[in-house]
């Protein structure tokens, strides 16, 4: 036997605008199931004719997950066919557009063995067109209220968000918008669209949720964001502004900057991350990474301008490295503590293009690294292998070493020195890095108490004698 479900379409306005089809269907089903009944054609239909349906407007409230709903419906109606053979089920507007339930009935149609045959149905979609004056083709983001991520939209285009339900969803949606766009945007809220109880009202976005008025037919209309400046927290907008830099009657400095040139910016921003991240300065890292961004952005755009590379493609290498290096995250392997991540690492890194049988163990450091941050790396590449750097007490081998430099005053002893204390504070689980700019830090804070104390005075207005006193009186407690 075969088992058939004809979806239908109940448009979006009333019932002159039905095609005689679609009427005709209604009219003639001896099992006619409907989404919900609260709709302008049932209502009508109702009044004129002996309309006899089953609706799910109860399992609305059965279930705390719209998605719980959709499925019941869905089990429902596969059940049912299979007991009468064929049926009808309507919903709002046009089958195919925000209609979760026959996405469903429609991927598991072939499991179930059900035919399932779509009518069409006007949409709401040409009625809002209509009702808002505006053309699609110009760019136009569709998206359901309950399922949406602000940071993906195109602001720059048309933004029709549908199923609107309650205020509820409208804060969401308000929240959610209100990350991007101005407090006091004019967004517009759309009820009934193509329906004699058509309302639009034009709200401020912070107001986009005071409407006791949302219901199921309510969606929300974001006007595109002409200001191509305007959204300054966008990817976009950063790299228009980087193009513009660098292009025509663009900046003549930023023009001018090459990979070269800007190496030491790089370096010298670097280093002032690492500043406010030691002063726990949070607007002063934000302000320090931006500056970071821009050396990438403006080596990317260099890159785009000679025809070599663009930001996409340090973004595409850097996406698919992460994914491809934490397969227990985006993949199926599984770990259990830090160790096992090293080794799935370590596993990964071997297999990655570029790596060659024969190369060193150090090729894939850093060679333009700070010398002691290339000497830790050194030190924890050779220990990997299971080389002891230090056979023995490292601090016999350090008091060896200062002996041997004390007599020979021999650079490379006091380079071995220097070695051997990273390795010693590697040991204690010490960066010689951080302990180092620690060290910096409480030097620096000295040098200034000393020069509040001298106030109005140079140090070379006082003499050695009192420079000495006031320095051993500021020593770091």
């Amino acid at each position: 036997m075969e088992y058939k479900i004809v979806v239908i379409g109940l448009g979006a306005g009333d019932l002159d605008q039905l095609t005689m089809g679609i009427y005709r269907k209604l009219k003639q089903t001896d099992h006619l199931y409907l989404r919900t009944s609260d709709h302008p054609i049932i209502q009508e239909l109702e009044q004129t004719e002996n309309l006899t349906y089953t609706t799910f407007d109860h399992v609305y409230e059965s279930y705390g997950q719209f998605e719980e709903v959709y499925d019941h419906i869905a089990d429902t109606l596969f059940e049912q066919v299979k007991l009468v053979g064929e049926l009808t089920y309507a919903v709002p507007g046009h089958p195919m557009v925000a209609e979760r339930t026959v996405q469903l009935l429609l991927e598991r149609s072939q499991k179930e063995k059900v035919n399932v045959e779509i009518l069409g149905g006007q949409s709401f979609l040409d009625p809002l067109f209509s009702a808002l004056k505006i053309d699609p083709i110009e760019g136009l983001t569709f998206i359901n209220a309950m399922d949406f991520n602000a940071e993906d939209l195109p602001f720059n285009h048309h933004l029709v968000i549908c199923q609107v339900y309650d205020q509820f969803i409208a804060s969401e949606v308000k929240l959610a918008l209100l990350d991007h766009l101005p407090h006091d945007y004019e967004v517009m809220v759309i009820t009934s669209a193509g329906n004699k109880d058509e309302k639009i009202v034009s709200v401020p976005l912070h107001e986009l949720d005071h409407d006791r008025d949302i219901n199921n037919l309510t969606s929300v209309y974001v006007p595109p964001f002409k200001e191509k400046l305007g959204l300054y927290h966008t990817f976009a907008t950063l790299r228009r502004i980087i193009r513009q830099l660098r292009g025509p009657g663009g900046c003549p400095w930023d023009k001018a900057q090459t990979h070269e040139s800007l190496r030491p910016y790089l370096v010298e921003e670097t280093y002032e991350v690492l500043e406010a991240i030691d002063e726990e300065d949070d607007h002063h890292l934000v302000e320090e990474l931006g500056d970071v961004l821009l050396q990438v952005m403006l080596h990317s755009q260099i890159g785009e301008d000679d025809g070599y590379f663009s930001i996409d493609d340090v973004i595409r290498t850097l996406s698919e490295k992460l994914v491809r290096r934490h397969p227990h995250v985006f993949g199926e392997k599984e770990v259990q503590t830090l160790e096992d991540v090293g080794e799935i690492w370590k596993q990964v890194k071997e297999k990655e293009p570029g790596r060659q049988s024969g190369e060193s163990i150090l090729q894939n450091i850093n060679a333009a690294l700070p010398p002691m941050l290339k000497a830790v790396d050194y030190q924890k590449q050779i220990e990997k292998q299971g080389i002891k750097l230090i056979d023995g007490d490292p601090w016999k081998k350090l008091s060896d070493l200062l002996d041997d430099y004390a007599a020979s005053k021999d650079e490379k002893r006091l380079g071995d020195i220097l070695f051997t204390l990273i390795y010693i504070a590697r040991t204690y689980k010490h960066h010689p890095y951080l302990s180092l700019e620690k060290t910096n830090r409480e030097f620096a804070s000295r040098v200034r108490r000393v020069e509040k104390e001298l106030g109005q005075h140079q140090f070379h207005d006082l003499s050695k004698e009192q420079i000495q006193t006031l320095w051993e009186n500021n020593q770091t407690k």
